[in-house]
C-alpha cells in the first residue's frame, strides 16, 4: 500500500509499536509535528530520527512555527514573537534573526521543514479567521519584505519553507478549523494584492499550501484546496508554481471533514493539482486515504 501522496499526523511523544508498523507499511512522504509532540528537546529528537529511521526515502518532518501564538516549541524554547508583532515594528535585521533563530532550533530537533511563512493579506485582523497576529501586513509589498526577509534567513540555515494560505485565506470572515468561510473576491482582485507576494517570492519559496476556503467566482463546486481551477489551472498553469512541492492544509478541519467523507477528499485534494494530502489528526484513517 502505497501512503506517498500524504502527510501525517503523529499521535504524541513517541512512536507505539502499531503507530510504527503502520508509517513502515504506507511509507508517507512525511509527517507534521505539533505541540501534542513536543516534550524535550532530547525527547524530540529521538522521535524525528525514529521517523526517519521508518522511511525508505528521507522524509519531509515538519512543523508550523510561525512565532508568537503558532509556536509549537513553545513548552521546551522561547517563543519568539508573532509576524504581527514584527510587523507593528518593521526592524528588518530583526526579522531576519528570528527567522534564522527559527531554522536552528528546527533543524537541531532533527525537522527539515516549517510550513511557514503566511503570506495571506491581513484584510480582516479582528475577525476570527485562525489568523489573528499571523499575517506579515495588509500591503502586499510590506508581506513580501518582511515574511521574505525571515524566509530567507531560516532557508539559509537549512529549513524549507511553505508559503501559505494560497490564493487567500486572509480574505476569510470565518475560521476554517471550524466550518468552510466563503469568499465572492474575483480573480483579479486577488492577483492585484494577494497573489503578488506568491509571485515575488516564487523562486524562494520550497513549497505551497491551499487554502480552505470557497471562491464561488473561480469555483462554484470545490474549495480552493480542493479545485483544479485554482491549483492546476491558476497556481500551477498560470502562475508556473510547476517545480514546486504543492499540498492541501489539514483535511480533518471542520471546513473539509464537514462536508467531504475520508476518502473522497483526498481523491478530490489529489485530482485537483496538490502533490500531497494532509491528515494531522485522525491518523487512523491513513489507511483509507492511502487506499482512495
Amino acid at each position: 500500500m502505497d501512503g506517498s501522496l500524504l502527510m501525517l499526523g503523529v499521535k504524541g511523544t513517541e512512536l507505539s509499536a502499531d503507530e510504527a508498523a503502520l508509517f513502515r507499511k504506507l511509507q508517507p512522504a512525511g509527517f507534521i509535528l505539533f505541540t501534542r509532540n513536543i516534550g524535550s528537546p532530547q525527547q524530540v529528537r529521538k522521535l524525528t530520527d525514529d521517523l526517519r529511521g521508518l522511511c525508505l526515502d528521507e522524509p519531509i518532518l515538519g512543523i508550523d512555527q510561525e512565532g508568537g501564538r503558532v509556536t509549537r516549541t513553545a513548552g521546551i524554547a522561547p517563543a519568539l514573537p508573532s509576524a504581527a508583532a514584527f510587523s507593528a515594528k518593521p526592524e528588518m535585521e530583526q526579522i531576519a534573526r528570528a527567522g534564522e533563530a527559527t531554522a536552528e532550533l528546527l533543524r537541531m530537533l532533527g525537522l527539515n521543514l516549517n510550513f511557514a511563512p503566511v503570506l495571506d493579506l491581513d484584510h480582516f485582523p479582528g475577525v476570527q479567521n485562525a489568523l489573528r497576529q499571523r499575517c506579515w501586513g495588509r500591503d502586499a509589498q510590506d508581506v513580501i519584505n518582511r515574511a521574505g526577509m525571515w524566509s530567507r534567513w531560516a532557508r539559509k540555515r537549512g529549513i524549507l519553507g511553505c508559503g501559505k494560505h494560497f490564493p487567500a485565506c486572509g480574505r476569510a470572515m470565518s475560521d476554517p478549523h471550524e466550518d468552510l468561510p466563503f469568499s465572492d473576491a474575483t480573480k483579479e482582485e486577488m492577483m492585484r494584492e494577494d497573489v503578488i507576494p506568491y509571485t515575488a517570492l516564487m523562486p524562494e519559496l520550497d513549497s505551497v499550501m491551499l487554502a480552505h476556503v470557497m471562491f464561488p467566482k473561480l469555483d462554484a463546486e470545490l474549495p480552493a484546496s480542493l479545485s483544479r481551477p485554482i491549483v492546476t489551472g491558476w497556481l500551477r498553469d498560470q502562475l508556473g508554481f510547476d517545480k514546486h512541492l504543492v499540498m492541501t492544509d489539514d483535511l480533518d478541519m471542520g471546513a473539509i471533514a464537514n462536508r467531504y467523507g475520508r476518502g473522497e477528499d483526498v481523491k478530490l485534494a489529489i485530482r485537483a493539482g496538490n502533490d500531497l494530502a494532509m491528515i494531522c489528526h485522525k491518523t487512523g484513517t491513513a489507511v483509507l486515504a492511502a487506499e482512495a
